[in-house]
């Protein structure tokens, strides 16, 4: 799939790093280090814009070693990039580590997964099919 994409950073695209990746490194593109404080959030830039054709959406997810490492991860993982959407992508990050996390320019911050998805339409009913499992949930199929 072709995707159209404006860099207004100085950093190169977005690409997959192995033949079976499925996400994209993003990276900050700021002006100066940022330094995020335990429990803080900010938006970091991108630089970059996408046109998604409709049908698909970027959706933008922590990365696992800021996240194991450091506790940093993104907020509202995975957010949404809508394909009708043409501002920067912007990464939320948050700090949960108890240190402080200073942000470079041309950092990688986030990972980025172009995924298909499909709008629902709802159909009213009066009850469900039935299964075994039922309204369980939270942890009712047990831990093992």
């Amino acid at each position: 799939m072709k995707v159209k994409i404006i860099n207004k950073s100085n950093h190169p695209l977005p690409h997959y790093e192995t033949i079976a990746s499925a996400g994209m490194d993003l990276r900050a593109n700021i002006d100066q280090p940022i330094t995020l404080k335990s429990l803080e959030r900010t938006i970091i830039p991108t630089g970059l814009y996408i046109e998604l054709p409709v049908g698909y959406e970027a959706q933008v997810r922590p990365r696992s070693g800021l996240a194991a490492k450091k506790g940093i991860t993104v907020l509202n993982a995975p957010g949404t990039v809508d394909a009708d959407y043409r501002g920067e992508v912007g990464v939320i990050l948050a700090n949960l580590s108890a240190e402080d996390f200073t942000i470079e320019n041309g950092e990688r911050v986030a990972q980025m997964v172009i995924a298909k998805h499909e709008q629902a339409e709802w159909i009213q009913v009066e009850e469900l099919s039935s299964t075994d499992r039922g309204a369980g949930g939270f942890g009712s199929t047990g831990r093992q």
